[in-house]
């Protein structure tokens, strides 16, 4: 297993080359590695390890969804979701390293290292853009612009993974696990912003619930975590619809009841799986 650490506006790394999977070594402000590869490191502190003719730049979340994603959650209308990861967390005694899966703009992340600092936080994200504004959020937490399907991180190098509202790799992600550690996947719940859903839609639909993996990975346990947020502004209402799938195929009767609605109370319903390897599962056995 690979584990060298190098210190990046005071956050430890673990990130490995994504070419040859060697350990990094900073050389002033590039990542080298024995095989001779090399990567940028961003002015906000932030690597780039996207290889191939992707950048991050034109790939992911665009830069408005990632000023609506900040402009929402900065308020603290999903906390009881951030909450919820550290309690997961010191329920199962994480105290090692932390990896937010599509991190977006670092929120979860930056919640989560703050809340324990103790802990080796590292988050990666496809988008440069979200990328970008999360290493600007928080300098204790390392950042990367990576790909899910091919995570720059050793073999069972990671004790808590965040999952949350993205696709799912399982190989990749039990990979990345050490023998004991867990991955937190939340996904939509049946009624999650159902409030939202009736002001644009004439006949929404419950989300459908399943496991994300697709049997690909073992649950531990599951459960829904509910909350009720009141929104006071056609602003804070616009944010949380340009940080849903909803924004792109909602019709234009939907949009304009949005545009004329500042007062919405709006239920939360996040559908939260905790997976461990398989090994974890035999020892409580």
């Amino acid at each position: 297993m690979f584990r060298l650490y190098t210190m990046i506006n005071n956050s430890m790394y673990n990130f490995i080359c994504p070419v040859c999977a060697a350990p990094f070594e900073r050389v002033g402000g590039v990542f080298r590695c024995s095989g001779g590869h090399s990567f940028d490191i961003a002015k906000e502190g932030y690597v780039n390890l996207l290889t191939g003719s992707r950048s991050g730049a034109l790939t992911g979340d665009s830069a408005d969804m990632a000023r609506c994603r900040r402009a929402f959650l900065s308020k603290g209308f999903f906390d009881a979701l951030s909450n919820e990861l550290c309690r997961i967390a010191e329920k199962y005694g994480v105290k090692g390293s932390v990896l937010d899966i599509c991190c977006g703009e670092g929120h979860y992340s930056s919640f989560f290292k703050n809340h324990i600092p103790e802990s080796n936080v590292l988050g990666f994200d496809l988008s440069r853009e979200m990328v970008k504004r999360a290493a600007k959020q928080n300098k204790n937490v390392g950042y990367a612009v990576a790909n899910m399907t091919s995570v720059p991180v050793p073999d069972g190098s990671v004790d808590c993974a965040f999952h949350l509202f993205a696709p799912f790799c399982a190989s990749e992600f039990m990979r990345i696990l050490s023998p004991n550690g867990i991955l937190i996947s939340v996904v939509a719940g049946a009624e999650h912003l159902i409030e939202l859903k009736n002001l644009l839609y004439d006949k929404p639909y419950p989300n459908d619930v399943h496991d994300p993996s697709d049997g690909g990975a073992e649950i531990i346990e599951e459960y829904d975590l509910k909350d009720k947020i009141a929104l006071r502004s056609n602003e804070d209402i616009r944010a949380l619809f340009n940080m849903t799938p909803y924004c792109r195929h909602t019709p234009t009767s939907g949009i304009q009841k949005l545009s004329q609605t500042d007062r919405l109370d709006v239920s939360l319903c996040f559908h939260v799986f905790i997976f461990g390897k398989r090994e974890r599962l035999k020892n409580e056995l």
